[in-house]
């Protein structure tokens, strides 16, 4: 069984570079981590969400 591939919903490329984001909420009190997938072909961004938490302050 092979592995799955990630592909790009646009253009079906296979080649990313990946980024670190962080989002804060609406009202600043959490922070979301976030895993960007950027497509090197057509440069389409895919989000991954990692985790939150109420203490990230900065």
């Amino acid at each position: 069984m092979t592995e799955p591939q990630l592909a790009c919903p646009l253009c079906h490329g296979t080649e990313f570079q990946q980024e670190e984001s962080r989002q804060d909420s609406r009202w600043g009190f959490t922070s979301h981590r976030m895993t960007l997938m950027i497509c090197v072909r057509c440069r389409y961004v895919l989000h991954f969400y990692d985790k939150h938490s109420i203490f990230d302050i900065d």
